[in-house]
């Protein structure tokens, strides 16, 4: 099992988040422990690290040592009949 570390800036941006939807994050981001064998996790185009979607949450996180730190948790708005 590998641990998980959080990033400061990741902690706060979980803690804006609405409690249900945190909780959700927090059990996807322990699945991580498992890493390299998860689910919904793709590796960045042009980027450094790596993505993990949770609901119309992203997850940005990279790998040191085979040990997951989560970056920045980011909110996807998608566009609807309503929007143009």
């Amino acid at each position: 099992m590998n641990d998980i570390e959080w990033t400061k800036k990741a902690t706060k941006q979980l803690r804006k988040i609405n409690k249900q939807d945190q909780s959700t994050v927090v059990e996807a981001v322990e699945e991580l422990e498992k890493w390299p064998d998860c689910n919904n996790v793709k590796n960045l185009v042009n980027r450094i690290g790596y993505r993990l979607r949770v609901g119309r949450y992203r997850v940005i996180f990279i790998v040191v040592a085979g040990s997951p730190i989560i970056i920045k948790i980011k909110e996807v708005r998608k566009r609807d009949e309503r929007t143009y």
